[in-house]
C-alpha cells in the first residue's frame, strides 16, 4: 500500500471512529426486554404501545439526546433467554438503560447482570414483590400482587364476606397473592376453607373449580396472569354453575383486564377486583392518554394497565435523562429515581426511596356496561399504597 493509499485508510478509518463516537454520545438507548412471540406476545405489545405513546406525546429527544429504543424478545417465561439477552444489549448494544420484563422469572434472572453492569433497570410489569431487593440497580413502576391483593381482602371481609377458597397460579406472583390474600383477610377475622395452584402453562381449570364449588365458599379468590387464564377461569367459573350456586367470584385486576373483558362477555359483570389503573379512570391524563393509544393503535386493542407500565416507565426514564442533563451514569441514575413523583394516567405514583417500588392508588373496580362496552369501573379507593410485602 503506498504512503497516499495508508493515509487515506487512516483517515477513513479515524472518521468512522468519530463518527461512531459522536453517535453514541448524542444517543440515549433503551433495551427492552418482553414477551413478544409465544402465549405471553401480548404483555410485549401493550407495553412496546405504552412506551411509543410516551415517545409520541414527548418526543424522542430529552436533553438534546435523541431516545433509541431496542426491543429484545424473551418469548416467555425464559429466565436463560432473558439473561443472554440482557448481556448482549449491555455489552454488544451499551444501552444506558434496561426496561420492560412482562413475568418474574425473567426480572428475577437478570438481576446479577443489573447490579455487574451497574445499569438502570425499569421494571413495567413483573409484580412479585421480592424482585426490587434482587439488585440496587432495579426500580418498578408497575404493582406488586400483595400491593393490589391486600386491598381487595380488606373490601372482601368489609363487605361480608366470611369464608374464602383462593385458586392462584403457581409462580411468583401467585404465591405471593395467595399469600396476602391469606394474611390479610384471617388477620381481620375471615376464614381460609381451601387452596389450589394452578400450573402458568396449559392448565386446565375445570376441575380445579368444581372442587371449589364442592367446597361452598362464599367466595372464590383468583389470580392469574392476565390474558387467556382469565377467559379460562370464567367460562370453568360459569359451566360449573357457580354463581347460581351463590359463590362470587372476587380477584385482582389481573382476572378482567381491559384487553380481553370484551371476551370475558356478560358472566363478568359485577365482578369486583382491586387494581392500579382501568381503561375507564376518570382523570385528564387518562383521556389524553386513551386517545392518543386509540390513535396510534386502533381501538381493537384497549390499553391496559402493561401499556401503562410502559408509558410510565419512559416517563421515569426521561425524567431520569432530564434531570442528569443526558449523561446516564447508573449510580446517579438510580439516586433520582429514588423518590421520583410522576402524574401518570392512572393517578399520582412515586418510586419509595428505601425500597424503589411504586407507591400509588389501588382501586375498587366492578364490571359494568358502559355506552355498550365492558369496563371496569372505578368505585372506591386505597390511596398510595405501599408494597405490604416489604413492610
Amino acid at each position: 500500500m503506498t504512503n497516499k493509499k495508508l493515509i487515506q485508510a487512516l483517515t477513513a478509518c479515524i472518521a468512522f471512529t468519530v463518527t461512531a463516537a459522536v453517535q453514541a454520545q448524542s444517543t440515549i438507548k433503551v433495551g427492552v426486554l418482553a414477551p413478544f412471540s409465544g402465549p405471553f406476545a401480548d404483555f410485549g405489545q401493550q407495553i412496546s404501545n405504552g412506551i411509543k405513546v410516551y415517545m409520541q406525546q414527548h418526543g424522542d429527544t430529552v436533553a438534546g439526546k435523541k431516545i433509541e429504543v431496542i426491543y429484545k424478545d424473551t418469548t416467555g417465561p425464559a429466565p436463560d433467554v432473558a439473561k443472554r439477552l440482557m448481556q448482549e444489549l449491555v455489552t454488544r448494544d451499551r444501552v444506558q438503560f434496561i426496561a420492560g420484563f412482562g413475568l418474574t422469572p425473567n426480572a428475577m434472572a437478570v438481576a446479577p447482570v443489573a447490579t455487574e453492569a451497574k445499569v438502570p433497570t425499569v421494571i413495567m410489569n413483573a409484580a412479585t414483590s421480592i424482585i426490587t431487593a434482587k439488585s440496587p440497580y432495579l426500580a418498578r413502576v408497575s404493582m406488586t400482587l400483595p400491593q393490589v391483593t391486600a386491598p381487595m381482602a380488606e373490601w372482601a371481609y368489609k363487605n361480608g364476606v366470611r369464608k374464602v377458597y383462593t385458586l392462584v397460579t403457581d409462580y411468583g406472583p401467585g404465591h405471593d397473592a395467595e399469600a396476602t390474600f391469606k394474611k390479610v383477610f384471617t388477620k381481620l377475622g375471615g376464614q381460609i376453607v381451601g387452596e389450589a395452584r394452578v400450573p402458568l402453562r396449559n392448565p386446565e381449570y375445570a376441575p380445579y373449580v368444581q372442587r371449589v364449588k364442592d367446597t361452598g365458599p362464599e367466595a372464590l379468590f383468583v389470580f392469574v396472569p392476565a390474558g387467556e387464564a382469565a377467559v379460562g377461569i370464567m367460562k370453568a367459573y360459569a359451566e360449573r354453575g357457580l354463581a347460581q350456586a351463590g359463590i362470587k367470584l372476587i380477584g385482582t385486576g389481573d382476572m378482567t383486564d381491559d384487553t380481553v373483558l370484551q371476551a370475558l362477555g356478560d358472566t363478568a359483570r359485577g365482578m369486583v377486583t382491586t387494581h392500579h389503573y382501568s381503561a375507564a379512570h376518570d382523570s385528564p391524563e387518562n383521556k389524553a392518554y386513551v386517545q392518543t393509544y386509540a390513535e396510534m393503535h386502533g381501538t381493537r386493542l384497549r390499553p391496559n394497565f402493561m401499556s401503562v407500565g410502559g408509558y410510565d416507565g419512559m416517563a421515569a426514564i426521561y425524567e431520569v435523562a432530564k434531570l442528569l442533563n443526558g449523561n446516564i451514569d447508573g449510580d446517579k441514575a438510580m439516586a433520582v429515581l429514588r423518590g421520583m413523583k410522576l402524574n401518570s394516567p392512572r393517578g399520582p405514583i412515586m418510586i419509595d426511596p428505601q425500597t424503589r417500588d411504586i407507591v400509588q392508588n389501588v382501586y375498587v373496580r366492578k364490571v359494568e356496561r358502559v355506552n355498550g362496552q365492558l369496563y371496569n369501573v372505578e368505585f372506591d379507593k386505597f390511596e398510595m399504597v405501599q408494597d405490604p410485602g416489604k413492610r
